[in-house]
């Protein structure tokens, strides 16, 4: 029974262990792992009238995804199931002697009066070498153990092909931040947990889903500091409150104030794509932390980057356009935490750079021709001449081939009549595009293109 005082009943055990769910319906965001006959449902539901460990005959699995999702948890109910028991090994101490030692204990277990299977967890199997995965081929294969492997790296590049063909690979989805709230607030008023003797302030339940990043442990880990800093010194029967205050002070870290869903989340974005056009790295980083930090999603800041990469900067340096789509896409494949430092790289990148919006600004000047109605028909010499009867409309007739001529640039007329000398992209000094702009007035003199009056 938890008292008034202590946030951490049972002999000190953590909460996030105490929290531990204890059957398969308890599990939070893995779902569509779950379905009624499902393998996974199957595994940890074994029918206590299906005999013997060796008739049962579960499968193994290699379970993938990031921390805190539920892994070791899927481990123990797997073993909780009838005619099991739990063994485990982590890949980052275990050696091959280790796990033949627990394979040979295995055997004897299961071909001993009791028959029992052994279930065996070994956490972070990526970091096991070929031969040490190799080594619990012959077990997995005869089933002398239920291998339940984790892993937050691909299986498909870190577990060996033998072991892999040999086993289910069931992928973990990270836990949303509904899961965890709901995890949170299960954990306040379980008996197992705080049994009830707090209750969380409604900004420190933010603060306490925002600092778990969708990490169940690491949420109960936090809950549990806040609660003992709230029970502290209390000496009150009655529910004590954990306050915002008490959730910054027991894991030292200011909550942020921003709003994902109202003003600060544009106010917020906004400062970042400005620090950026003014080439303050430090102000555009420090934004960048913000909203990381407030848990926006990293995909949205990736996407402001891409779009201020070619609005900014454009093509005072054209790489930056390519290090914003690389971040885009880095985000969208490894996520968080990591994707943090490689929106950094491209932030710094953006916001050092030099900055023009020159194609920005063209693109919308001849929008603005063609939505005022001015552009008349293609030239004639530029239609289409590929179709049947098209010569005799005129199509393609003198039209001159770009790479016959000298400099490989044809002198004609590729604007249409009304806007013939419409100059659009006027480049800027800065970076490539002051090289480009010497370019450009080269290129426009050999089409023999001036400019209109009212052109720009």
């Amino acid at each position: 029974m938890t008292t008034p005082h202590d946030a951490s009943p049972d002999g000190g055990t953590p909460l996030a262990v105490r929290m531990r769910p204890a059957s398969a319906d308890e599990l939070l965001g893995q779902q569509h792992l779950l379905a009624p006959g499902s393998p996974l449902r199957r595994l940890v539901e074994a029918d206590p009238t299906a005999g013997t460990a060796r008739r049962v005959g579960p499968s193994s699995v290699v379970l993938w995804g990031p921390p805190g999702v539920g892994k070791t948890t899927i481990a123990h109910l797997v073993a909780a199931a009838p005619g099991r028991r739990y063994r485990e090994l982590s890949a980052v101490t275990a050696g091959v002697k280790d796990v033949r030692a627990v394979i040979d204990d295995a055997r004897h277990a299961r071909d001993g009066l009791e028959q029992t299977q052994t279930v065996l967890f070994l956490d972070e199997i990526h970091r096991f070498s070929k031969a040490q995965q190799d080594a619990l081929l012959p077990a997995v294969e005869n089933r002398w153990v239920v291998l339940v492997a984790a892993t937050t790296e691909n299986p498909s590049f870190s577990v060996v092909s033998p072991l892999l063909s040999r086993s289910l690979v069931l992928t973990l989805r990270p836990l949303t931040d509904a899961d965890v709230r709901s995890l949170i607030e299960r954990a306040v008023s379980d008996p197992r947990g705080l049994g009830g003797h707090v209750r969380l302030a409604a900004d420190a339940l933010d603060h306490v889903v925002r600092l778990a990043g969708g990490d169940a442990r690491r949420a109960l880990t936090v809950l549990e500091a806040a609660a003992g800093a709230a029970l502290a010194g209390s000496a009150s029967e009655e529910p004590v409150e954990v306050t915002l205050a008490d959730a910054e002070a027991a894991v030292d870290v200011a909550a942020v104030r921003y709003d994902r869903d109202g003003d600060q989340h544009y106010d917020v974005a906004s400062a970042l794509i400005k620090s950026i056009r003014g080439s303050d790295v430090d102000a555009a980083l420090h934004y960048l932390a913000r909203m990381l930090e407030a848990g926006e999603d990293p995909r949205f800041v990736a996407r402001r980057i891409v779009i201020s990469a070619s609005e900014d900067v454009g093509m005072a340096d054209p790489t930056a356009l390519q290090t914003a789509v690389a971040a885009a896409q880095s985000v969208a494949l490894i996520g968080m935490p990591e994707a943090r430092i490689v929106l950094a790289q491209a932030v710094v990148h953006l916001a050092t750079a030099p900055k023009s919006n020159a194609a920005y600004l063209g693109v919308d000047a001849a929008i603005g021709d063609v939505r005022a109605g001015r552009g008349g028909p293609v030239p004639a010499h530029l239609r289409d001449a590929h179709y049947a009867g098209a010569k005799a409309h005129g199509h393609g007739v003198g039209y001159r081939y770009a790479h016959d001529e000298p400099h490989g640039v044809a002198r004609q007329q590729y604007l249409p009549d009304d806007l013939a000398d419409r100059v659009y992209y006027r480049p800027t000094d800065r970076g490539v595009e002051g090289r480009l702009a010497e370019r450009l007035e080269r290129l426009r003199a050999l089409l023999g293109r001036g400019e209109h009056p009212d052109s720009g």
